[in-house]
């Protein structure tokens, strides 16, 4: 199956949100696109018009939503020929509760989600025969991840996973995938950030981007269970 390009994140998070929670689900997916650094840091929302088409929400709402994460230091807005909604250079840090209990049920249920997703993308990325532009994406995530300081990492290994769901070019993968992440990152924020790990981490990214870029499926997938037991690891050491 030949790939013609990759599925965009940003499609996937920017979905129609339910109608009963409007404003909550809209502040929650434009965090969701930053913190998982679909949107970087420096860069510009897609406009209001394009942004409440496709939340499926008034632009009163989503005003509202932007008003806020303005508010609590996310976004700004910019006046005038080149203005918008922009990501802010500095983000506020996670509200770090370092150690501490977590429901053993509800960790190792979002573990196994995460495991079953992610070793499934990566296997399935493998599989595929990937276009230039796959690669570059590949290849430019997993050089900002391995290039990020301690304050951005967070963001930056999860754009790269996202990476590889986009290149399965599964728009409903991608979406899972998002919506996963965002629950191991509510977990990794209870934990301290230990840069032996992330050096380990960084490596075992070389390897599953490797085995992608070969055509090494079996490689790839084994790859990246052991990078996401890894990490497994640690939050059952911290948390459970």
């Amino acid at each position: 199956m030949e790939s013609t390009s990759v599925v965009n994140a940003g499609e996937a998070l920017f979905r129609p949100v339910r109608t009963g929670n409007a404003f909550e689900e809209t502040v929650e997916r434009l965090l969701q696109a930053i913190r998982l650094g679909v949107v970087g840091a420096g860069e510009r929302l897609p406009s209001e018009r394009e942004l409440a088409e496709r939340l499926g929400v008034s632009r009163v709402t989503l005003r509202e939503a932007i008003r806020a994460l303005s508010d609590a230091g996310y976004v700004e807005s910019r006046r005038g020929r080149y203005g918008g909604t922009f990501v802010n250079e500095s983000l506020p840090g996670p509200e770090r509760s370092p150690g501490g209990k977590v429901d053993s049920v509800a960790l190792e249920d979002a573990l196994s989600l995460r495991y079953v997703l992610e070793t499934g993308a990566a296997e399935m990325a493998a599989a595929r025969s990937l276009s230039p532009a796959d690669r570059q994406h590949l290849t430019g995530t997993l050089a900002e991840a391995a290039s990020a300081d301690l304050d951005d990492y967070r963001r930056k290994d999860s754009r790269l996973h996202l990476a590889i769901a986009e290149v399965t070019a599964s728009g409903s993968l991608t979406t899972a995938m998002a919506d996963a992440r965002s629950r191991v990152n509510q977990l990794l924020d209870r934990i301290p950030l230990l840069p032996p790990n992330l050096g380990h981490s960084n490596t075992q990214h070389e390897a599953i981007v490797d085995a992608i870029l070969a055509g090494d499926a079996p490689a790839a997938r084994q790859a990246m269970a052991e990078h996401i037991e890894g990490t497994a690891s640690l939050l059952r050491a911290f948390l459970a």
